[in-house]
C-alpha cells in the first residue's frame, strides 16, 4: 500500500487525509503546531493517525508522496529534508484534482478572488446547478471530492496552492489582478509571484476559457510571455473588448460568442471600482456556463458581500464603521480608500510584507483625516504618512483602536479598518482581527 504523508492539520490537510484514506492510501498527518479540535475529530472519525507539535522525519520520509498545506514555506527544514530525499511534494488541490471529473472554475489574483469566487458560486446556485465551493475558501476541496458528488466546483486558489500544482487543469480560469503581495515567499521578485499566479492557466486547452483584467498592467506585461491555448476573455473599465466584458456609460456589457448581456451599474449589489471588476469577471463566467441573462442579473443584484471585505458594521453617532480586515496588502487598501465618499479615520498596520506605501499617497491626501496604527511595530507607517495625514496615533488592540477612532470621529465620517498588512503580530489571522474590531464597535 502506497504511503502518503500530509503536512498541516488545518482544513486543507485533514481534507486531503480523508481523500487519501478513501482512495486506499496508508496515511499519516503531521503538524508542527497544534491541530484545531474540530480537525482532530475529523481525523479520529476517519481513523487517521496524526501527530502535533513536531515532525517525525522517519515517518514522513517513509512516504512515497507528501501533500503540503499552503502555509508552509519551502524554506522550512522539513520541506528541505523531503526534497533532499527526492520525494514529490504536491498541494491538496493537485491531489484532489486527480480524483475529480467535475468541471472546475478556478479563481486566483492578489485582490478580489474571494469575492469573485463567492459571486460565481452564488450565480451557479441561483441557476440551480449542482455546485461545490472550495480551495482557499469554505470546506476543503479534497474533503468534498471524498464525500460529495458535485458536477461543478468553484475554487479559490492562492499562489501558494498553485506552487505545488502540476497536472491539475481548470476549465475556466480567472485571474483578477496581480499586485505586489507575499513577495517574501518569492525572493522579493514580482516576476516570480506573477509566474506563480499564471500557473492557473497551465494545461488548459483551446476549448477552455481564461478570464482576466486587461486594465491590469502586470497581468498584461506577463501575458505575452506565457503560452495560453485557452480562449481569452478580458474585462475592462477603460476600453471596449470584442469578447469579454466592458463598461459603457451607466452599464457594462458581456459578450461571449454571439451572446450579449447588459447590466446597469447602479443595480449591482457590490459598489466601487474594484467590485465592478469582480462583478464583470463573474458575469463572463456565468455566460461561459450558459446561465440565463436574467439569472446573471438577479445574482449580481442579490449577492451579499463576504465577511471582512468592506463589511458595514454599524453607524454610531453619524459615524459609519467598516470592517475590511481582509485587505492585507497595499492594493486592497487602495481600493477600499478609493471607494470611500466620506472623511476617513483609517485603521491600518500589522506585519509588513515589504509594503511600498507611496502608491497610497494621492488617495490618502484626498480621503484620510486620521490614521490609527494597529500593530507592534508602526515605525514604517509613521515614516510613510507623517506630513500627509494630520493625525497619526498608535493602538495595540482592536478595542483601543476603536476607542481612539470614536474619540476622533464626527458626524459624517467613516472609520475604516483596512490594515494593508498581515495580522500575525497581534492576531491569529485576519478573521480574528475583523471579529475583534466588530465586537469593539458593537460595545461602544
Amino acid at each position: 500500500m502506497d504511503k502518503i504523508a500530509i503536512l498541516g492539520g488545518g482544513e486543507s490537510g485533514t481534507g486531503a487525509a480523508v481523500l487519501a484514506k478513501v482512495k486506499g492510501f496508508d496515511v499519516f498527518l503531521s503538524d508542527y503546531g497544534t491541530i484545531p479540535e474540530n480537525q482532530k475529530e475529523r481525523l479520529a472519525e476517519w481513523e487517521i493517525p496524526y501527530e502535533e507539535g513536531k515532525h517525525s522525519l522517519e515517518k514522513i520520509l517513509d512516504a512515497s508522496q507528501v501533500i503540503k498545506s499552503p502555509g508552509i514555506p519551502d524554506t522550512a527544514p522539513v520541506i528541505k529534508a523531503i526534497r533532499e530525499a527526492g520525494i514529490d511534494i504536491i498541494s491538496e488541490i493537485e491531489f484532489a484534482g486527480r480524483y475529480d471529473r467535475a468541471k472546475k472554475i478556478c479563481i486566483t489574483g492578489s485582490n478580489g478572488k474571494t469575492t469573485t469566487t463567492s459571486l460565481i458560486y452564488h450565480l451557479l446556485q441561483l441557476a440551480g446547478l449542482n455546485v461545490g465551493l472550495g480551495g482557499n475558501i469554505g470546506k476543503s476541496y479534497a474533503y468534498q471530492v471524498a464525500t460529495c458528488n458535485y458536477d461543478i466546483y468553484v475554487l479559490e486558489i492562492s499562489s501558494f496552492q498553485l506552487d505545488n500544482m502540476y497536472d491539475f487543469k481548470a476549465d475556466i480560469a480567472i485571474l483578477t489582478n496581480i499586485t505586489p503581495d507575499h513577495l517574501d515567499r518569492y525572493d522579493h521578485k514580482i516576476e516570480n509571484y506573477a509566474r506563480a499566479k499564471f500557473r492557473i492557466t497551465q494545461n488548459m486547452e483551446k476549448e477552455d476559457c481564461f478570464i482576466f483584467c486587461s486594465d491590469d498592467e502586470i497581468t498584461i506585461k506577463h501575458l505575452n510571455d506565457i503560452v495560453i491555448k485557452a480562449k481569452m476573455l478580458p474585462f475592462s473599465q477603460k476600453s471596449r473588448v470584442a469578447q469579454g466584458a466592458y463598461v459603457e456609460d451607466d452599464h457594462f456589457t458581456v459578450k461571449y460568442g454571439e451572446h450579449e448581456c447588459r447590466m446597469f451599474l447602479d443595480e449591482l449589489s457590490l459598489q466601487g471600482k474594484h467590485n465592478l471588476y469582480n462583478s464583470m469577471a463573474a458575469a463572463i463566467a456565468g455566460k461561459v456556463m450558459d446561465i440565463d441573462d436574467d439569472k446573471i442579473r438577479e445574482g449580481l443584484k442579490t449577492f451579499k458581500n463576504i465577511e471582512h471585505r468592506l463589511e458595514k458594521v454599524a453607524t454610531i453617532k453619524g459615524v459609519l464603521y467598516i470592517n475590511d480586515s481582509k485587505a492585507t496588502n497595499v492594493n486592497s487598501a487602495w481600493y477600499a480608500l478609493e471607494s470611500m465618499d466620506r472623511p476617513v479615520i483609517w485603521i491600518a498596520g500589522g506585519t509588513d510584507k515589504g509594503n511600498d506605501y507611496s502608491e497610497l499617497y494621492e488617495v490618502v491626501k484626498q480621503k484620510v483625516k486620521a490614521l490609527i496604527c494597529l500593530g507592534k511595530d508602526n515605525r514604517k507607517l509613521h515614516e510613510a504618512f507623517s506630513g500627509i495625514i494630520p493625525v497619526i496615533t498608535d493602538a495595540s488592540s482592536a478595542e483601543e483602536a476603536v476607542t481612539k477612532a470614536y474619540g476622533l470621529g464626527m458626524d459624517g465620517d467613516v472609520v475604516l479598518l483596512s490594515p494593508c498588512c498581515a495580522s500575525f503580530d497581534l492576531f491569529r489571522n485576519y478573521e480574528e482581527r475583523g471579529k475583534l474590531f466588530k465586537e469593539a464597535v458593537r460595545n461602544l
